[in-house]
């Protein structure tokens, strides 16, 4: 099935979008880049958008600033097998990046990407990212997707079945299998339902497949979370040590992460992810303060309710940071 997309979802940045489309549409050949550890969003902006290009012409290329592969989840998602994992931006008139709320996020393409920011083009969805290419369209929603998904309708790409995967991958995983969000994201995700998507299929295979070793793994994680009071507020610590996080499945991590959200009377959930001996990725999430803010001073970023920062440094001290933002 395929067919053009009807209508925008962001009518206040139609001149925005239509700035960036017709940038797009110039352009001879486009490398567009997702985040490095990508998620449903990043890789689904990056491969749809792609797809999309090449229907117009385009000699589009993805790539991500990393040496590793994405996880395992995130093979369903069309066009990943095409993805390219390396430390060189290809020569291109334009780069891409999708979901990048910073342009460290790039990975190993940060530098090449801050040098030459003229031919950049920022799309992301983060509210708290700064502007760091030539063009940026940085606008508030569900996904990144339904950005792409807009953009899709500037360029007029007559959209396929899998460019709309693409798109509801990002939509179902960013929204939390749409437990938060607006109107437009239930608006997108019928209109993507006609491409004859199998929806079930898709977030079985995204966010709810986990192995047996994945729910020891994750029980051992939930038993061992802090309590914290400060300042009246609750915060709850989650750590997912170095050598447990190499075992556990991202669906497995994920769901960490939502625990965090959902713990009742907590008022800040905080995921400590060890990558590497004293590295850490954290991630934020609350529904009563703008946790945004907390990783942004922190030199990290994201949304309102849901936001991440890197940290290094002994995993004791790198909480009572944490703690003396909150």
């Amino acid at each position: 099935m395929a067919g053009h997309l009807q209508g925008v979802l962001f009518p206040e940045h139609t001149a925005e979008f239509a700035e960036v489309a017709q940038v797009l549409g110039g352009a001879r050949s486009v490398a567009v880049v997702g985040h490095i550890r990508p998620d449903a969003d990043a890789l689904g902006s990056a491969c749809g958008l792609a797809a999309g290009l090449r229907t117009l012409g385009t000699d589009a290329s993805v790539v991500i600033g990393q040496p590793f592969p994405h996880q395992p989840n995130l093979d369903s998602v069309p066009g990943v097998g095409e993805v390219t994992y390396t430390d060189r931006l290809p020569e291109t008139d334009l780069v891409v990046t999708v979901d990048c709320a910073s342009a460290d996020r790039t990975g190993a393409f940060a530098p090449q990407i801050m040098a030459d920011p003229h031919r950049v083009v920022v799309v992301d969805h983060h509210e708290t990212n700064p502007g760091f290419g030539g063009h940026n369209l940085v606008v508030i929603g569900e996904s990144t997707t339904m950005l792409v998904r807009e953009l899709f309708v500037h360029l007029g790409v007559v959209v396929d079945t899998a460019m709309a995967h693409c798109l509801y991958a990002g939509l179902v995983t960013d929204t939390g299998n749409f437990r938060w969000g607006t109107q437009r994201m239930h608006v997108m995700a019928a209109e993507l339902l006609g491409f004859g998507l199998d929806t079930r299929e898709i977030a079985l295979r995204l966010m709810d497949a986990m192995s047996a070793r994945d729910m020891l793994l994750l029980g051992g994680v939930l038993a061992g979370m802090e309590h914290h009071e400060v300042r009246g507020r609750r915060v709850c610590v989650f750590t997912i040590g170095v050598e447990v996080l190499r075992e556990m499945s991202q669906q497995a991590v994920e769901a960490v992460i939502d625990y965090a959200r959902a713990i009742e009377l907590c008022d800040v959930g905080v995921v400590l992810k060890e990558q590497a001996p004293r590295y850490w990725n954290v991630s934020l999430r609350s529904s009563t303060v703008d946790v945004s803010r907390v990783a942004q001073r922190l030199g990290g970023g994201g949304h309102v309710p849901a936001a991440g920062l890197s940290a290094s440094g002994a995993r004791d001290d790198v909480v009572r940071r944490i703690l003396k933002e909150v």
